[in-house]
């Protein structure tokens, strides 16, 4: 009895954690970490400001817990788009347009993510071990094109590179694509980024013969 009871409240736990977390991924989509507020999140939430310092100790924590889930779910599809590829070049082609068709088929994650990709709104950014953290995370999501390029038969410190690389371009391309910017040029944000993977295979075929 007491075994159910403790699950009972550990459930409800969870779903309150949950809601925090969906009403905060509002909130952050609209103000960004500066200009959000724990009062804001719960008004969206439907709970007191107190409420929410049950579950988190500050809005750089929920902010933290919010970002981890989004680089979970860019992970998890970068990997899903590998394990389907055959041979070191697809895997290649496939962990950069998986990670570049991600974020550009969720803008709001691409905010989230943007904290990361500036190094953080603020010099403190949201403490060293959650930053940690976090860069671990994005790091394991963009890993694959590294793995693939060294299969291919590239020295680890150029197959970094290359990782590197490819991050700043669909990081670019993802800019010009959710701001608009990309019609000046009257060209396709997706169409440039496997252009430019394809490129890059082609590159690495030439080297490693």
């Amino acid at each position: 009895m007491a075994v159910r009871r403790a699950e009972r409240r550990q459930a409800v736990s969870d779903h309150k954690r949950a809601l925090i977390l969906e009403a905060a991924r509002e909130v952050f989509a609209t103000e960004g970490l500066e200009g959000a507020s724990l009062r804001a999140i719960a008004s969206r939430a439907g709970y007191t400001p107190g409420a929410l310092y049950f579950h988190f100790d500050s809005k750089e924590a929920i902010y933290a817990e919010v970002l981890h889930g989004s680089l979970a779910a860019l992970g998890l599809t970068v990997d899903e788009a590998v394990a389907k590829a055959q041979g070191a070049e697809a895997r290649l082609r496939a962990a950069a347009m998986a990670f570049f068709r991600f974020y550009a088929g969720n803008p709001r994650d691409l905010d989230l993510g943007f904290y990361l990709f500036r190094g953080g709104m603020r010099p403190k950014g949201l403490g060293r071990e959650r930053d940690m953290s976090l860069n671990d995370s994005l790091e394991a999501a963009l890993r694959p094109i590294a793995e693939a390029a060294e299969a291919m038969g590239s020295p680890r410190t150029e197959a970094d590179l290359l990782m590197v690389d490819t991050f700043a371009h669909a990081t670019g391309l993802l800019l010009l694509l959710h701001t608009g910017r990309i019609r000046m040029f009257g060209a396709s944000a997706a169409e440039r980024m496997e252009a430019y993977v394809d490129e890059r295979i082609n590159l690495l075929r030439q080297e490693t013969r």
